[in-house]
């Protein structure tokens, strides 16, 4: 396996553990570059900044170097690190390890993700990894494991080009992971709810409280395998017509 450029991303910042789990998980097969954001960026999707100027700056983590923070979204830290921040372009963007999943609907929201879309975007093999649970214990030993798998059959085999790989592991201990199974996006839907409070001047002000629901789905989704113990990986591209109406609307009777 040849030797490669591997940038590493997240979106819930470069001081997370999650992130220094997938630099340890694939050390030795490439030259690493990490560039991620300086705080916590879960749910900026897409989301680029515009107003506002990109500042990079050096992370000492136990004792020595780590990587380069960014005061910006996931997406800022790709486009900044492959354009200006590293000497060449990377082969391969990884993205991760979040802490929570990023199956369903979760790929909307998700700033892991869009830090692996973006990468897409520009024309590189991207990864997004998530480890599917917020609650201890968190079992970063099988993440990390399963990052390495994945990554080296990316490198031997490569991904479809503008598609990038979206892997979701059950928070699960190494010896209780069924393996790994291909899946589709499962269908479900954020419940928003919003609790009211009030802060110490007396003002009203509303956090987001609401969780993910599951729809029902007739197909073997990224949702179903997780529940069954399997790593769900779930290839991802970002052509958002809908095709299959495409004749139906060429078939509407529309003049000016």
């Amino acid at each position: 396996m040849r030797q490669m450029r591997i940038l590493i991303s997240n979106d819930d910042g470069i001081h997370a553990p999650g992130i220094e789990v997938l630099a340890d998980a694939v050390a030795g097969l490439g030259e690493i570059d990490i560039v991620a954001p300086a705080q916590e960026q879960s749910g900026a999707s897409h989301s680029v900044t515009l107003n506002h100027p990109l500042r990079p700056l050096p992370v000492i983590r136990k004792g020595r170097e780590f990587g380069l923070s960014v005061s910006g979204t996931p997406a800022d830290c790709v486009k900044l690190a492959v354009h200006h921040l590293l000497p060449q372009p990377p082969d391969l963007i990884l993205s991760g390890i979040n802490r929570g999943s990023n199956a369903g609907i979760c790929v909307i929201y998700s700033g892991t993700i869009s830090a692996a879309a973006e990468g897409a975007i520009l024309g590189i093999p991207s990864i997004a990894f998530s480890l599917c649970s917020r609650d201890e214990p968190l079992h970063w030993e099988s993440a990390g494991h399963a990052a390495r798998k994945v990554v080296e059959n990316v490198a031997e085999s490569g991904l479809p080009g503008d598609t990038m790989l979206s892997v979701n592991i059950p928070n699960l201990p190494v010896d209780q992971l069924r393996g790994f199974a291909v899946a589709p996006m499962g269908k479900s839907q954020y419940i928003d709810e919003f609790e009211e409070r009030i802060d110490p001047r007396g003002n009203k002000y509303y956090w987001l409280v609401g969780d993910v629901h599951r729809a029902d789905s007739s197909r073997r989704s990224d949702l179903d395998v997780l529940d069954d113990g399997y790593v769900a990986l779930t290839p991802i591209h970002f052509d958002l017509t809908d095709h299959e109406s495409l004749e139906r609307l060429n078939q509407w009777k529309l003049s000016l």
